[in-house]
């Protein structure tokens, strides 16, 4: 028979608690720490998404406790320091998920999708402001008021932070009116880059003009409601495509893609852009 989801989760809190157990447990898990485990929890999320994108089923399985492992990894930790608990965890979750959804459970209605995605927007912006206590300083110099762009983490992958800073940003107005004008500016930022390089920047200068264009990119994205890292992880995997034909390609005839032109290879990557697409 199988065991209840609760059961599956006492099980495995038992046996994280044995893991760190300090006199039985495992050398490895009792080194852990909070900035040492954070590492594979983003790399286990990425995972989880790997294994979505490739609709593997049977991985998603195994890469979900994977994931599940580092919630409960970082509770236990907590745990032992007297914090929280893998309960409280949880609790919390379920509180947020009730206050956020008024629709499902104190019968609030919303008049549209817009109007109920402003009022989930609002909320977080309400837990944020409750959690963090201050933000940014106001020019009077009162007491620091919450900011805009109070929250947003920053591990997040630098597409996806750029994307979150814009939408917050717009929510208060500051945002282009369409998706037109922005391609003008991707344009205007491209000049500034090609200027940079006549001019023999430094390495920082050139920086900082490719990170405007990649922001400016991400805003773009933002406007045609494409969310830029599943945009460029599709890229990524066309690319790997292709290339792989023309290595198949050449191993085939037993050549090496080092020895060949430039005009050979764009030959090959014209034929792979027709055959694999």
């Amino acid at each position: 028979m199988k065991p209840s989801s609760s059961a599956a989760l006492d099980e495995v809190l038992k046996i994280m608690a044995r893991l760190r157990d300090p006199e039985r447990g495992c050398a490895w898990d009792l080194k852990q720490t909070y900035d040492s485990i954070v590492p594979h929890t983003l790399e286990e999320a990425y995972e989880v998404a790997d294994a979505v994108a490739r609709r593997d089923f049977d991985e998603l399985r195994s890469e979900l406790g994977d994931l599940l492992l580092q919630v409960v990894f970082h509770a236990r930790m907590a745990e032992e320091e007297g914090r929280f608990d893998f309960d409280d965890v949880a609790r919390t979750l379920a509180e947020k998920l009730i206050r956020r959804h008024p629709h499902v459970f104190a019968g609030v209605r919303f008049d549209s999708e817009d109007a109920q995605h402003a009022a989930w927007e609002t909320e977080k912006a309400r837990e944020r402001a409750d959690r963090q206590g201050a933000g940014v300083g106001d020019r009077s110099g009162n007491e620091p008021v919450p900011g805009i762009l109070d929250g947003i983490a920053l591990t997040l992958p630098a597409l996806v932070r750029a994307a979150k800073i814009q939408k917050r940003a717009a929510r208060v107005g500051f945002d282009w009116a369409d998706a037109a004008p922005i391609l003008d500016k991707i344009h205007e930022e491209l000049d500034e880059v090609r200027a940079e390089m006549g001019a023999g920047a430094p390495h920082a200068r050139l920086e900082d003009e490719l990170g405007d264009v990649l922001f400016a990119v991400s805003n773009l994205a933002r406007h045609l409601k494409v969310d830029p890292e599943a945009a460029l992880r599709r890229t990524n995997a066309k690319f790997e495509r292709r290339f792989r034909f023309m290595e198949e390609i050449l191993a085939r005839e037993d050549r090496r893609m080092e020895d060949e032109s430039l005009e050979a290879l764009e030959a090959l990557w014209q034929m792979a852009k027709a055959r694999v697409g």
